[in-house]
């Protein structure tokens, strides 16, 4: 094993330093990107989980590499850190005593950016428990919005509350929402998905809510940042998994695709998608799609929808809502796999798993022409190009164990036994502790301490300049140039750690702000830089 991992580090090290190089030079040249642009919502600040300045590609909490600060956090979270003129923004859990699976309690936290000092916290009550570090969301999964002044903190187990840059309370609302809700400011407005059924005592949403009449669907509902009052709910129902975006069209008119189908009996009907006008909320067109799996986040790219459905890629008509283009993503695909001794090019095709779920759930992010994905079934990472329709896969390890000033080792898929024993999602080093930094454990669902691959709910994606950077539920954190002429190992520019094998969980996506990476784990907020 320390034989491959040695092949892929030096591979690694000689792309990182050209790449370093060249970040070196254009800064010397003057032609860097915009250091002051900031990451004031979930998704980023243009809403695409997208920034054009660059970030460090290279770092180890293990070994503190490229790590300005640490900041230790008395509870486990998941919320991305929100940076907004100089302060992070995040959320935890209330700490506990004991050994604990649910939750309803949360902590709102500020923090400078530039030195991880705690400048404010305030605790948001909630009504109704939720499963601690759930592998599909929990009560402080959704990210904080900071706008005009005021920052927004969503407690997914019933509250939304509005503070000043003091932490001083400005306005109030006892709602549900969704734990996979990504929140954004639109025009004024605090958008979000919320909630109408609530969970069952055990903090889970079982299927009897699937016959629920339409006005207890989950909808799209847009607050006033100002006052917290209702302006709009939107017309058609949402599922509890949409990572929901904002979008524009090329007339200018500012729309959101939703999805409706999915696990656990969902209300919401028809499958499908529609495309949601963020003004009013209305409907603008609905595109049913039978046994549709909608938990995936939604872009617009020249007024075309792209989504992935069963084994396909579906290339949609934006303003009449009709499919133009389908590209499979299961036959005669173009792998790069790994072979025990090194890379390969193989034709594989994949067979569709018993569920029809070909992508692992909100593991997609559209950036450029690329439509990037993480495979459902094998450690693969997927990418559609939207223009041509070529479809490429490279397979990643599983999971990077750092050790010591230089030790390294990565762990590859080894197929499962006939008795499926140690499938994809729990072949690892070390299975997540999920314990928190005061060593109590605090989880409700043991899918967590699977290794982020498989049946769970993925950080998006997100981008910094030329580089996608994927992390894993197992604090593994993939950086890939996303522009790529191939899907290689040499667009895999860097494998990097979050923290300690087995004790770095996470479901946050990276945030990016004046160079800077600001990662949320179990046990810790983290600020990188080159």
């Amino acid at each position: 094993m320390k034989s491959v991992s040695h092949i892929i580090q030096c591979s690694l090290f000689f792309r990182r330093f050209e790449l370093i190089l060249a970040i070196f030079l254009l800064g010397v040249t003057g032609q860097c990107a915009d250091p002051t642009i900031e990451w004031h919502q979930g998704a980023g600040p243009h809403g695409d989980f997208s920034s054009s300045q660059s970030a460090p590609l290279d770092w180890s909490v293990v070994q503190d590499r490229n790590i300005r600060w640490r900041l230790k956090l008395p509870e486990t979270g998941q919320s991305i850190p929100v940076v907004s003129q100089g302060r992070v923004y995040f959320t935890t859990y209330a700490s506990v005593s004991k050994d604990s699976s649910l939750g309803k309690d949360i902590v709102a936290w500020c923090c400078s950016a530039r030195t991880g000092r705690v400048l404010w916290q305030q605790t948001i009550e909630g009504k109704h428990p939720l499963r601690l570090s759930g592998c599909f969301g929990d009560s402080s999964s959704p990210p904080a919005v900071c706008v005009d002044g005021r920052v927004v903190f969503v407690n997914a187990s019933g509250g939304i509350v509005c503070f000043d840059l003091k932490g001083r309370e400005i306005w109030t609302r006892n709602v549900l929402s969704v734990g996979r809700t990504l929140p954004f400011e639109m025009d004024g407005n605090f958008v979000f998905t919320r909630q109408q059924y609530p969970p069952d005592p055990d903090g889970t949403f079982p299927h009897k809510y699937a016959d629920l009449p339409q006005d207890e669907w989950t909808q799209l509902q847009a607050l006033d940042m100002s006052t917290g009052k209702n302006v709009w709910n939107s017309t058609c129902g949402v599922n509890m998994g949409n990572a929901v975006l904002p979008q524009r069209l090329n007339d200018g008119r500012r729309v959101a695709v939703v999805g409706r189908g999915g696990g656990h009996g969902p209300p919401e009907k028809p499958e499908g998608i529609s495309l949601i006008d963020l003004t009013q909320g209305n409907t603008l067109w609905t595109l049913p799609l039978p046994e549709f799996m909608s938990t995936m986040s939604y872009r617009v790219r020249n007024d075309e929808v792209h989504i992935f459905h069963r084994g396909e890629h579906l290339s949609i008509d934006a303003i009449t809502g009709k499919v133009l283009r389908r590209v499979s993503i299961v036959g005669d695909i173009a792998l790069r796999k790994w072979d025990g001794d090194g890379y390969v090019s193989r034709v594989e095709t994949l067979n569709a798993n018993k569920k029809n779920r070909m992508i692992t759930q909100t593991s997609n992010l559209l950036v450029g022409n690329y439509h990037y994905f993480r495979c459902y079934t094998r450690p693969w990472l997927g990418r559609v190009n939207v223009t041509d329709g070529k479809v490429e896969y490279l397979e990643l390890p599983l999971q990077l164990k750092t050790v010591g000033i230089a030790a390294s080792e990565l762990l590859w898929f080894q197929p499962p036994l006939a008795d499926n024993s140690r499938g994809l999602n729990q072949q690892s080093f070390t299975p997540n502790s999920l314990t928190n930094s005061s060593g109590f454990v605090v989880s409700g669902d043991k899918r967590s301490r699977g290794n982020g691959w498989g049946h769970i709910a993925s950080p998006v994606p997100s981008v910094a300049g030329a580089h996608l950077y994927v992390p894993v539920m197992n604090g593994t954190v993939y950086v890939v140039r996303w522009d790529s002429d191939k899907l290689d190992e040499q667009a895999l520019v860097g494998i990097n750690d979050l923290g300690t094998v087995g004790e770095s969980w996470t479901r946050a996506s990276l945030s990016f702000a004046a160079g800077r990476i600001y990662a949320h784990t179990i046990k810790e907020l983290i600020c990188i830089e080159q």
